[in-house]
């Protein structure tokens, strides 16, 4: 009949033990009531005309829902919650979760957790609060959260995770806090966009790789032309007076000289 477990803030390790959860009945199913409360009858030993007897008195407690100490005085029926942050529990996030179908709140921030988010959690379709946050969680977030229609919290931050953040339903309403800390992740509402990693170089490269092209093709450039340049002196020998001809290679010498300078 456990329908709230608290175990914050202490120094458990290992794997979250799943196997408690097989025997948490009273968290997976919703019910519906009418305002009723957790209640216990104590036996009082009373001194008055009315004697002894019992005496009803209903269970209260404090603990952290969305962020936020919450107390209460009175604990509704159907009030599902499990917190285990602040732990240092490893291991991977156990799928039978997805069992507790009644679970209004379920924090496991701030613990050494890792592997995926498991897909499951989104058939907890009663959860208004989700904190997985300081973990080391990967992947991508779960299209399937976001058929939890009444989830108010939700904390990915300062995890592992990557890709594109779902937007449908009401992920549109979560803010850049509650997935900052995660490098991999991109889209609305982080300032990263997918796709930035795919840029086209910068100007500065372009600039080197377009410059080192040029080189290349004047050493073709200039190969050629001291070719021609021997092809043409020795048919001048034959052809052209030597006033001339000296004339012609001082000519091309101080053309070819001016062009590698240039270049």
């Amino acid at each position: 009949m456990l329908q709230i477990i608290d175990l914050s803030h202490n120094y458990f390790t290992g794997a979250i033990p799943f196997e408690y959860m097989l025997s948490w009945n009273a968290m997976k199913d919703f019910r519906m009531t009418n305002l009723t409360y957790m209640n216990a009858l104590e036996f009082m030993p009373y001194t008055d005309v009315f004697g002894s007897g019992f005496h009803e008195y209903d269970y209260s407690t404090t603990f952290v829902l969305k962020s936020v100490a919450t107390h209460y005085g009175k604990i509704p029926m159907n009030l599902a919650v499990i917190d285990l942050s602040s732990n240092n529990f490893s291991g991977q996030i156990p799928e039978i979760i997805g069992n507790l179908k009644a679970l209004y709140s379920l924090n496991l921030s701030n613990n050494a957790l890792n592997g995926r988010i498991p897909p499951s959690l989104g058939t907890l379709t009663e959860l208004e609060s989700l904190d997985l946050s300081q973990n080391q969680l990967s992947g991508e977030i779960p299209q399937q959260l976001t058929d939890l229609k009444f989830l108010q919290k939700f904390d990915v931050s300062y995890n592992n995770l990557t890709g594109l953040i779902p937007r449908e339903n009401q992920f549109h309403t979560f803010e850049n806090n509650s997935f900052e800390g995660n490098e991999g992740l991109c889209g609305e509402p982080l300032s990263k966009k997918c796709g930035d990693s795919l840029l086209p170089p910068s100007t500065s490269n372009e600039d080197d790789d377009s410059d080192s092209g040029i080189e290349v093709d004047w050493k073709f450039i200039l190969a050629g032309l001291m070719s021609g340049l021997v092809i043409g002196v020795s048919v001048g020998e034959m052809l052209i007076p030597r006033t001339r001809l000296a004339w012609f290679v001082y000519i091309s010498r101080t053309r070819l000289r001016e062009m590698m300078i240039r270049n």
